[in-house]
């Protein structure tokens, strides 16, 4: 206990010393979050500052091995590093489908040269990562995939297409699953790592309702693989998928937590700003209710997260569960930016000139975007199947 606290201690004088003031502020925007990788720009030159301070100390991931640039803490000492980011409320260094996705599945499964080769850039913010999963033809039936990687000696030939790759044009990297076997479906496919500045990859943005392009169609045309970017066994890749997309849908729920421009905290200060207060309280009665709700189920769900990791880290594992939290998560974190629209009233309704602010143009903005949040990782209709055929054990 004692060295815990001495631990603590640290932490807390570290912090003070080396997080950057805006960096303890809430974000304005979505375009204040750091995603880091080669095409990576800063608005606000602290926000790289606090990313390069974090990651030398291995805190961008703090219970990845030291081995591969992480942090190398145990669970109590991660616990005491994330009150202390909270207590300070500063933002996250770092956004990464590497940290979020793809690194768990290379800690499981890599080589050792991959593991050194791949992860300690994750760490550092240098790689920004994009999944090449979903298909044309293969959204809800994964193993469907068509998408060939043909065996030309040293190096693998990719051809085909993905859609609903998240950030693919600012990507450095892709996880792609590829089909290695024409004569098998889940035991036919293989799981690659390649550079997207490859030639004979292409990736067009689709342009969405909210204004923003976060989804692209990617296509590859006769794209070299080197052999030593396979992960895992030749087609063995569906296992690595399955565990990489409980991963993916583990971070999707997080969205349910709320941070940022949808945080709980700004929820309150946002009632304030357009109903006033009263004894330091929004001063709308009603207002404060739905406010209190969304906070005791938010504190609900992370808490059952908690468990639930818990007992995944005492080999009890998460499975089917994760696509509860990715269903509950998606909705709650729906169901915030609804009640920020209620609160805005009328000035929710803008999307650009006079009239509104910044602020009000994103929040609008970001609860548009938000009900792509159903679809990604899996739609609602996909978890809910899981949920009946894995944990309630329901017939077909």
């Amino acid at each position: 206990m004692e060295q815990l606290e001495k631990f603590r201690q640290d932490t807390r004088e570290w912090l003070e010393a080396n997080c950057p003031p805006t960096m303890r502020t809430p974000m304005a925007s979505e375009d204040d979050t750091v995603w880091g990788g080669r095409k990576a720009t800063y608005k606000n030159p602290e926000a790289k500052l606090w990313l390069d301070r974090m990651a030398s100390r291995g805190w961008t991931v703090p219970t990845w091995p030291k081995a591969y640039g992480g942090g190398g803490l145990t669970k109590d000492e991660n616990q005491i590093l994330q009150s202390e980011l909270r207590r300070i409320k500063a933002r996250s260094p770092l956004s990464s489908f590497g940290i979020w996705m793809l690194g768990p599945a290379l800690l499981e499964y890599a080589s050792e040269e991959q593991k050194q080769k791949f992860l300690p850039p994750i760490v550092r913010g240098e790689i920004r990562w994009c999944q090449g999963y979903s298909e044309p033809g293969a959204g809800s039936d994964l193993a469907g995939l068509q998408t060939k990687a043909e065996d030309k000696g040293d190096h693998y030939l990719v051809n085909g297409q993905k859609i609903w790759t998240s950030y693919a044009d600012k990507a450095d990297w892709i996880f792609c699953l590829v089909r290695t076997d024409s004569t098998k479906k889940h035991d036919g496919i293989s799981f690659l790592l390649f550079d997207m500045d490859s030639p004979g990859v292409e990736a067009r943005p689709i342009s969405m309702i909210s204004g923003a392009s976060p989804f692209c169609e990617t296509f590859f045309t006769d794209v070299k693989v080197p052999k030593s970017h396979l992960v895992g066994e030749l087609n063995k890749g569906w296992t690595i998928a399955k565990r990489l997309l409980q991963h993916e849908r583990d971070m999707i729920s997080g969205m349910g937590l709320g941070s940022g421009v949808g945080s709980s905290a700004s929820l309150e200060s946002l009632a304030k700003d357009y109903f006033g207060e009263s004894n330091g309280k929004v001063a709308s009665a009603a207002l404060r209710e739905h406010i209190v709700q969304q906070k005791m189920d938010g504190k609900a769900f992370a808490l059952t997260l908690q468990r639930t990791t818990e007992e995944a880290k005492a080999g009890q594992g998460m499975g089917a569960a994760s696509s509860i939290f990715k269903y509950y998560g998606t909705e709650l974190n729906k169901r915030r930016y609804e009640l920020m629209l209620e609160i805005m009233g009328t000035q929710g309704l803008g999307w650009t000139g006079e009239g509104f602010t910044d602020q009000e143009i994103g929040v609008t903005r970001s609860w548009l975007r938000s009900k792509g949040n159903s679809i990604e990782g899996g739609t609602s209709e996909v978890q809910l199947n899981v949920v009946a055929k894995r944990v309630l054990n329901l017939p077909d």
